[in-house]
């Protein structure tokens, strides 16, 4: 009697890379089913230009007409705007950045769509990410780094769990772009010269005040910007202290002024659109140096800048991270308030080059030291730390 194929349902989007994933699964002789989600209707601060979802399904069934393999649609816009946007403006409304991704992730992806594709028989769900997953003989499940370090995706599945991950594959991850382009158009598919999507997870490149105007209300306010020369940045020589005794509080906790403590040099039209280390729409010129966002204050509905993108205010050696906030991928790996500190290569952000730091653990929560000053550190992205290629664990940052 024939052993049955086990059964994999791939997300396909209308990318070229789920495309591919699809295509390297059915010649490995899996099952393969292509479902694409709907999670998004509203165009609301849409930027012309971007296809619309409608699109992107329209690839995806050409791609699937082209493999031969079953199509299928669902329908996850109610829970996508419930558990990310919502989340989303949630997060911009308290003066925080979220990453929608990864938020997009674990709770879309990897949870939402993951039961849909239960209920249509998978063993197996795929997408087309840059990284990869291995699973061991001993019933672990390890997230790594995509073979592809330009394109490397793994961040934005940092916070997936092990049981997540034990019904994921990951069919591009030991793959390089050009690669994936080369595979699409060996098949024919579609996809093969389309170009990548940008933005936000689902909605599109966007005109971010606008999209978040939907629900967070324009308000003018100042924006002032702070010299340099601030006598309240510390010294190398106190940020030297501070490491020597380990004062992590200290080190985590974001500058603090006053409208006092600079010039008032431009309005905005609400400190909620703004982030940490933006440059560009603050609409002021005449300075030396480019302005950058080193803080916004939401209460007061104020945007503090400095000149320069070594500024004082954008630099920080800590970052926080809360108690129930501290993620990690497998179970095995985690540490305990108390534990002695670890070093791991970290990223604070998306595509930035990895920093090493030292994770230390404590009844207030996690703890980041990196050996080099960070810049931009934002409260509501997410850290990630990894241990050679495995990505290990992840937290929000909280300050």
């Amino acid at each position: 009697m024939e052993k049955k194929r086990e059964r994999v349902v791939v997300g396909l989007s209308g990318g070229v890379d789920s495309s591919v994933a699809a295509a390297r699964l059915k010649e490995q002789g899996y099952d393969v089913v292509g479902l694409f989600m709907v999670n998004w209707h509203d165009t609301v601060g849409t930027l012309s230009g971007e296809c619309p979802w409608e699109d992107d399904r329209l690839f995806a069934e050409l791609v699937a007409k082209r493999l031969d393999i079953p199509f299928r649609m669902v329908d996850l816009s109610e829970q996508y705007r419930q558990r990310v946007v919502d989340y989303m403006f949630a997060e911009y409304e308290k003066g925080r950045t979220p990453n929608p991704d990864v938020l997009c992730n674990r709770e879309i992806k990897f949870d939402v769509f993951l039961k849909e594709a239960l209920k249509l028989g998978a063993d197996w769900v795929a997408t087309g990410h840059y990284c990869r997953v291995e699973h061991g003989e001993d019933g672990s499940h390890r997230l790594l780094a995509g073979t592809d370090k330009n394109k490397d995706q793994s961040y934005f599945l940092c916070q997936l769990s092990e049981e997540q991950l034990s019904r994921a594959l990951f069919p591009v991850g030991d793959m390089v772009k050009s690669e994936v382009r080369a595979v699409a158009t060996e098949h024919h598919l579609a996809t093969a010269k389309r170009k990548d999507s940008q933005g936000i997870c689902f909605v599109g490149k966007v005109d971010l005040p606008v999209f978040l105007q939907q629900k967070l209300a324009a308000k003018k306010g100042r924006i002032v910007e702070i010299d340099a020369s601030w006598e309240g940045y510390r010294t190398k020589e106190q940020e030297a202290e501070l490491i020597e005794a380990e004062n992590l509080a200290t080190l985590a906790k974001p500058y603090e002024y006053e409208p006092s403590n600079g010039k008032k040099v431009g309005t905005h039209t609400g400190a909620h659109f703004y982030t940490i280390g933006q440059r560009h729409g603050l609409g002021v010129g005449g300075t030396a140096l480019p302005l950058f966002v080193i803080a916004t204050d939401v209460v007061r509905n104020i945007v503090y800048v400095g000149q320069g993108h070594t500024h004082p205010g954008l630099l920080r050696s800590a970052l926080h991270i809360r108690p129930e906030e501290m993620h990690w991928v497998r179970e095995s790996a985690r540490m305990k308030a108390g534990d002695e500190p670890r070093e791991y290569m970290v990223r604070i952000r998306y595509r930035q080059p990895l920093q090493s730091a030292r994770l230390y653990v404590t009844d207030e929560g996690g703890y980041l030291l990196f050996d080099e000053p960070q810049r931009g550190i934002t409260a509501g992205q997410f850290a990630a730390w990894y241990e050679g290629e495995e990505l290990v664990g992840s937290g929000v940052i909280d300050a």
